[in-house]
């Protein structure tokens, strides 16, 4: 059964997994998505099968063992505090997630048609750096992006939206491969800060069709631990409500190898760009260091 466009928090949870969608369970080809979460000293043995896919701490740290070598992940305090190192793994093997304090895992993946090794990626692989002006200022950090990790299809972002700002706009979209564009699948998996009494917090976020042949219109509420499945079409916004930090992790792969993010802007709302000019980055940012 095909997932729908927004899978609320816990959905896919099983085990020690509280996200797991493949690409079959997306209705595509590539991308896919599971968040493992272990407490103090607990471990979990995973397989990649046909994929590849990072392993990237989004809260602790974790030793990964896999192919009988044993690689430390420091990982971060958490997904608006720190960036963090983390490490490729490609397909067909099988790894073990062991972790003494505890924490949260993304697994980021992608069916592969290339063997490549594993391979430590410290934190200084990550390039990370402040997008926009105003209030639509975010922070993005690239992991497996135009930063020389080499994948055979992966690609791995996250941007950190200040309370009241709006990512992800102008909306884009990458649904096809033109000279300046290119066809990704993708998953936004969020977390949302909570309030300074720890109640939840809230943002919104846009997918529109681009194309009358391709119809899709969902503008829905998103809370700490919800997907979002972009397959084509125009995406974006994302809005971090005011008071309430977004944080979200961005899996995209396509049918190309070249590794290439191009994504053009809904021509409407292209002009914002230009609204930029001028203006000062929201001084909140960066968070994550």
């Amino acid at each position: 059964m095909t997932l729908d466009m927004h899978v609320r928090a816990g959905e896919t949870a099983h085990d020690n997994l509280t996200v797991d969608i493949s690409a079959a369970d997306a209705g595509w080809g590539f991308s896919g998505l599971r968040v493992v979460n272990l407490a103090a000293g607990e471990s979990a043995t995973l397989t990649s099968g046909d994929c590849e896919l990072l392993v990237l701490p989004l809260e602790g740290g974790v030793s990964v063992e896999v192919d009988s070598e044993t690689y430390q992940i420091n990982g971060r305090t958490g997904v608006f505090e720190q960036i963090t190192d983390s490490l490729y793994i490609p397909r067909h093997k099988s790894f073990t997630l062991a972790s003494a304090q505890g924490g949260r895992f993304a697994l980021p993946s992608s069916v592969a048609t290339r063997d490549l090794p594993v391979r430590y990626l410290p934190r200084e692989k990550a390039t990370t750096g402040i997008r926009g002006a105003g209030d639509c200022s975010r922070q993005v950090t690239n992991y497996a992006l135009n930063n020389d990790v080499e994948t055979s299809h992966l690609l791995v972002t996250e941007v950190i939206t200040p309370g009241g700002n709006w990512s992800s706009y102008p909306a884009h979209k990458h649904e096809a491969h033109t000279a300046d564009e290119r066809e990704l699948e993708e998953i936004y998996y969020f977390e949302i800060a909570p309030s300074p009494a720890g109640d939840p917090g809230f943002g919104l976020h846009r997918t529109y069709g681009s194309t009358p042949d391709k119809p899709i219109d969902v503008c829905v509420e998103v809370r700490h631990g919800d997907v979002a499945l972009v397959p084509y079409g125009y995406h974006g916004p994302c809005v971090a409500a005011p008071g309430y930090d977004m944080y979200y992790l961005n899996v995209m792969a396509g049918p190309s190898e070249d590794l290439v993010w191009l994504a053009p802007d809904d021509p409407t709302h292209h002009w914002i760009r230009e609204s930029w000019q001028g203006q000062e980055p929201d001084p909140r940012l960066p968070m994550a260091r």
